[in-house]
């Protein structure tokens, strides 16, 4: 294998011992790749976007079990079953997992739900 065959190949394997002149070209490559890579090239390794909005949930105890307080934006309200499992996505986080035994929808003043009470036990 010629001279140049073998550099090459110590870069590919990164074979040169710390502190020397290969090492040194290596690292400054991947420290300019990172640095000076322009802002538009697209790597596709954009984060999750979370919601902005954070869903509170106000946890009491009562009885043998917990009521929980759950804002109705976090809510599809559709269907029972549907209502249940939202209230459940937005309680397991806090709570872990949770039977809901039942729930009431808090209104306001026009009627509108703004809020779920939700009884359960674990």
């Amino acid at each position: 294998m010629s001279k140049l065959g073998q550099t090459l190949k110590g870069y590919i394997w990164w074979t040169s011992p710390r502190g020397s002149v290969r090492y040194d070209v290596m690292v400054t490559l991947i420290l300019a790749f990172i640095f000076l890579t322009p802002h538009w090239v697209n790597f596709r390794d954009k984060p999750v976007e979370r919601s902005p909005h954070q869903t509170e949930v106000v946890v009491q105890p009562e009885g043998d079990g917990f009521l929980y307080k759950v804002d109705a934006a976090a809510v599809k309200a559709d269907s029972d079953a549907d209502i249940r499992e939202s209230l459940s996505r937005v309680i397991e986080p806090v709570a872990g997992y949770v039977t809901i035994d039942r729930y009431e929808a808090v209104r306001d003043n026009k009627q509108n739900v703004v809020a779920y009470k939700v009884w359960g036990h674990r």
